[in-house]
């Protein structure tokens, strides 16, 4: 497959900039893949295409308030840190993005905070993804956390194009979210509220859960047009026991495994064995899935509309076909569907 081939025309008018009023009450497009019929639901109604002891998988994954914004010393300014993830606990080292990063050298310092209260230095500018700041802090580590996280703002997609409100702390977090590591929310996850997730449980619908901490890599741009040339950034999951067993018991009784968006997609095809089985894992996934690609564990997929040239957008034409997907995106377009983070979800079965 070819980049070019996931193209389409997206205004600014149908990326969502805000969540529905409700988790539940997005729309929901349902695209059978054996038949190519596509119908237009409500997500809440998405039950009614799952059986008792039928299998859903989430992502248990956190998303932390990832975006500061601080000062260069001596000249002031205006310098934008993205915390990516933290490389060394005990000397408070931290992989980040900075912008604009050719301000910014070894050595330097930043300041954050109303009262200059966080200082960070410099101390590499040579990793593939972009700084490592050292943060100076007198405290434990809890006490540093806690400040640092004070700092920050909901890491929101740049497409929303709008700055972080205090709505969006709950709103971009799915609410079975605990394993803290990500700066990307699991979109598909974000339709799931306590009712719907009751109404599983009365159904007798089973859940499981997974983590993979979702990165930057989503939004990375794919600057090659042969996608076998394409590298995607590691992601660090954990696939627990528990889950596999409950996983595959479901696969081998012929029961529905609903992977409830591409990262839990990406993290069970990440361990599936020679059998078809899952098998636990911890550990990093680079895993890139685009068409054609043999599904074998999940039967089913929710996901949200995507951004056009995505990595996301391919692993759902990979999961439901080619034709059938991008032609099921072209009548989204047409019957305003919202995309992106906050817009509406597709659900292939």
């Amino acid at each position: 497959m070819k980049l070019s081939q996931f193209k389409f025309k997206l205004t600014e008018e149908q990326i969502a900039k805000y969540p529905a009023k409700n988790r539940d009450e997005s729309r929901l497009m349902v695209v059978h893949r054996n038949t190519g019929e596509i119908e237009h639901r409500i997500f809440k109604d998405i039950l009614e295409y799952f059986d008792d002891k039928d299998v859903f998988v989430f992502n248990d994954t956190k998303v932390f308030p990832a975006r500061l914004y601080g000062n260069k010393e001596k000249t002031g300014a205006k310098i934008e840190v993205f915390l990516l993830r933290e490389l060394n606990e005990e000397n408070r080292l931290w992989d980040v993005l900075v912008d604009p990063a050719r301000k910014i050298r070894i050595g330097n310092k930043l300041y954050f905070g109303e009262d200059d209260s966080m200082v960070a230095e410099v101390i590499d500018n040579t990793t593939s993804r972009g700084r490592t700041l050292r943060f100076l802090f007198d405290g434990t580590h809890e006490e540093f956390k806690e400040a640092l996280y004070k700092l920050g703002e909901t890491p929101l997609p740049r497409y929303i194009n709008r700055p972080a409100e205090p709505d969006d702390v709950d709103r971009y977090q799915n609410i079975f979210a605990k394993n803290e590591g990500a700066v990307v929310a699991p979109a598909a996850g974000l339709h799931f509220s306590r009712e719907l997730l009751k109404r599983m449980e009365i159904k007798g619908i089973e859940s499981g859960f997974l983590t993979l901490h979702s990165g930057l890599g989503n939004f990375r741009e794919i600057d090659v047009e042969d996608l076998t040339k394409h590298k995607m950034d590691s992601e660090q999951m954990l696939v627990t026991p528990e889950l596999v067993a409950f996983v595959n018991k479901a696969k081998d009784e012929n029961r529905q495994v609903c992977a409830v968006g591409t990262s839990v997609m990406r993290a069970i095809e990440s361990t599936v064995s020679t059998d078809g089985h899952m098998k636990p894992y911890s550990g990093w996934t680079n895993k890139f899935i685009f068409p054609p690609y043999d599904f074998t564990v999940a039967t089913s997929l929710v996901s949200n509309f995507h951004m056009p040239l995505s990595t996301m957008l391919m692993m759902v034409a990979a999961f439901g076909g080619y034709d059938l997907v991008l032609d099921a995106y072209d009548k989204a377009l047409k019957e305003g569907y919202r995309f992106g983070a906050y817009g509406d979800a597709m659900l292939i079965i």
